[in-house]
């Protein structure tokens, strides 16, 4: 018996209209994806589904424009990540150079670090931090640049 109902309550969705009932008669549509239920329980049951499903997409839609809100906190973190970025692969060329190797895997990593966006921070102290990293790194690709040309 208990199968039974939920057979007879069963939904599916079907396309724009949203969800639909299973069995039972048909609900009239109208343009634009809406749909008017015609008399029985289970069409009792589709208006209450498709009245939430607008605010499933307003959900949706308030998520995704959080999404693309980047808060102060995350653009400081980015900055950081990038500074630090630098400084490890400033770090590979070193130790590269160090042991004779020419290090053009180490220059083809600082280039690719150097060239990612940075972040602007409010803190200036930060900025001029970031902004000697980035110098010296476009020092050191400078000179591999002289390096390269001499030989």
């Amino acid at each position: 018996m208990v199968r039974h109902v939920l057979e007879s309550h069963a939904m599916k969705v079907t396309g724009p209209s949203g969800p639909s009932s299973a069995q039972g008669p048909r609900a009239a549509r109208a343009s634009g994806g809406f749909s008017v239920p015609s008399a029985g329980s289970a069409a009792g049951a589709t208006a209450t589904t498709s009245a939430s499903a607008p605010s499933a997409v307003t959900d949706v839609s308030a998520l995704m424009a959080l999404q693309g809100v980047e808060d102060v906190t995350e653009r400081r973190r980015r900055a950081i990540r990038r500074g630090g970025g630098l400084l490890d692969r400033l770090e590979e060329l070193k130790l590269a150079l160090l042991t004779g190797e020419a290090g053009e895997g180490a220059l083809d990593r600082l280039t690719r670090t150097l060239r990612e966006e940075r972040p602007v921070d409010a803190d200036e102290g930060l900025n001029n931090l970031l902004d000697q990293i980035d110098l010296r790194a476009a020092v050191e690709l400078a000179k591999a640049d002289l390096r390269r040309s001499a030989a």
